[in-house]
């Protein structure tokens, strides 16, 4: 029984006579712990998903120990239930303390066990805990039986413990840096089954040797009281970088567009193209080589091709079902228009609901969004997988250019967990690789209107022509390098007609997905999928 009250004060820790050891099997710790202590302490974290929604209460789960011979840490398996009739889960490793200079920004309580005063702290502030994961990975058994399944990679090497550190702010995962040489993700948000980032990596890696992702090294995986195996970590190779492509992209679209500017163009001179043609570098007039520069265009036909082999990789895999290409059917149509109905449905109300966040262009966009409910919807229910011939494969699933890094005139694709909102099931579907084109596509078309937005007064018809026209170009310089890399390696995606219809139809799915994101999060951003579904449905 603890021997203060059960509202806890940082001031005056709550004690235990138990050992740290029985602590989690303690009732009245657990009632204060669970309730008053990390109800708090979890809603001020970076990583925490449910900020939008009222937390109703916190239960243990699950928990397991962390350990190496006398060194004991425990891992929480949270569940954290929401008024709105929902629920979530959270990894949090935590930790004993007793020396005051530890984890000062990040205590979870003060507490005093068995006449030791201390902290619990989350661990991962703890480097004696971080090198104890390290050391636990690189001498991994081949075959893991236990509980707490370690894995090491064949290409991971047997290094000793040098150093680790955090790698830098983040929102939904914890990423530690291991030597200088690796990294290794600890995943907040959890899920009952593998994790898609861990099964994506090491495939990638171990059964296709792709290239360019970060290898993968190691991995921690649990098995929960349901035989459910459970992702709580990833290693993988640090791969030296110069930044994201969404970086790089907004300073190469930030010179081009000052280009424009300086060199006069009168974008009526830049003959159209027509859009998703298939274009290659002959294909470009040289007027607009001379505007934007053959370099920025070469990085996009690289990019395209390092998209193309990613691909390649998920879809020639004949044994593990998890990866076997399948053709469309009934079930995935079913599937398909129930999730994108929903969803349509909820824009829909978000839409009505923020009209009065909205001016000007992005006002009448959304107007017109309304004004076509029918129209867009009836673009969804026209799905017929009765007309499509190619193949469906896992693809990244969340693919933009913050997920691939820039280094030496190349490019490395990275965190394949997919898209936040869907499920854990809805992540591993197998989809059309045109899905993650789209994504990529739309990206684009938010560098280019970011740039415009954001660093030129000039916001004439003329930038947004110049802009729409450069991203013509562009997607079609992709598709070029794109489909002959796929065709070459025969994963079918489809003829001509088909690769148009699914990519038209994954760019309206991706675009009405981005404006739930813009007007929760930040309305004057509205604007940009608003003009990706204007031009969508207009064309």
């Amino acid at each position: 029984m603890p021997e203060t009250s059960s509202k806890t004060n940082k001031k005056t820790p709550l004690v235990f006579n138990v050992a740290w050891e029985q602590l989690l099997e303690d009732s009245n710790f657990m009632s204060v712990f669970l309730s008053d202590v990390l109800e708090e302490y979890i809603q001020k974290q970076r990583w925490y998903g449910g900020k939008a929604s009222k937390l109703k209460y916190i239960e243990l789960s699950e928990y397991f120990r962390i350990q190496q011979k006398e060194e004991v840490y425990y891992g929480l398996i949270l569940e954290v239930d929401f008024v709105e009739a929902f629920y979530q889960h959270y990894f949090l490793p935590i930790a004993f303390v007793t020396d005051e200079s530890l984890a000062e920004k990040d205590r979870i309580l003060p507490i005093s066990i068995n006449g030791n005063d201390g902290y619990i702290i989350d661990a991962i502030n703890l480097e004696a805990f971080r090198k104890l994961v390290f050391e636990r990975i690189i001498t991994a058994e081949p075959v893991d039986r236990t509980k707490v399944r370690y894995h090491k990679s064949a290409l991971l090497e047997d290094p000793a413990y040098e150093s680790s550190k955090f790698m830098g702010l983040e929102q939904s995962n914890t990423s530690i840096i291991y030597n200088n040489s690796c990294v290794l993700k600890f995943f907040r948000r959890i899920y009952s089954d593998k994790n898609p980032d861990y099964e994506m990596s090491r495939y990638l890696s171990e059964k296709q040797e792709y290239k360019n992702t970060p290898p993968y090294l190691g991995s921690i995986n649990i098995i929960d009281s349901e035989k459910d195996i459970i992702t709580i970590a990833l290693m993988q190779k640090m791969i030296p970088n110069e930044g994201d492509a969404w970086d790089y992209m907004l300073k190469e679209f930030d010179r081009i567009f000052r280009a424009f500017l300086t060199k006069n163009i009168n974008i009526n001179d830049v003959p159209k193209t027509e859009q998703f043609l298939k274009l290659g570098i002959n294909d470009i007039p040289p007027i607009l080589i001379d505007w934007v520069g053959l370099d920025f265009l070469k990085k996009i036909q690289t990019l395209a091709k390092r998209t193309a082999e990613m691909h390649v990789a998920l879809g020639s895999e004949f044994e593990e079902m998890a990866f076997t290409p399948a053709h469309y059917n009934g079930d995935y149509e079913v599937w398909l228009k129930n999730r994108l109905l929903y969803q349509f449905q909820n824009r829909l109300n978000t839409v009505e609901n923020n009209l009065h966040k909205l001016n000007g262009m992005a006002l009448e966009l959304a107007q017109e969004f309304l004004d076509k409910k029918n129209s867009i919807r009836k673009r969804f229910v026209n799905f017929d997988w009765t007309k499509l011939k190619g193949q469906r494969i896992r693809v990244h699933g969340d693919y933009h250019l913050g997920q691939v890094l820039v280094k030496d005139n190349d490019f490395y694709i990275l965190d394949f967990e997919g898209e936040p909102e869907s499920t854990i099931r809805d992540r591993k579907v197998k989809q059309p690789p045109l899905k993650d084109v789209a994504g990529l596509f739309r990206s684009f078309h938010y560098a280019i209107y970011t740039t415009i937005f954001n660093h030129h007064e000039d916001t004439s018809e003329q930038i947004f022509n110049a802009g729409e026209l450069l991203y013509d170009y562009i997607t079609g310089l992709f598709l070029g390098s794109y489909i002959t890399k796929v065709r070459d390696a025969n994963l079918n995606i489809g003829y001509n007609q088909e690769r148009i219809f699914l990519l038209k139809y994954a760019l309206l799915e991706k675009a009405v997905y981005e404006l739930g994101y813009e007007l929760n999060s930040r309305p004057q951003w509205a604007i940009i999928p608003l003009k990706g579904i204007s031009n969508i449905i207009n064309n």
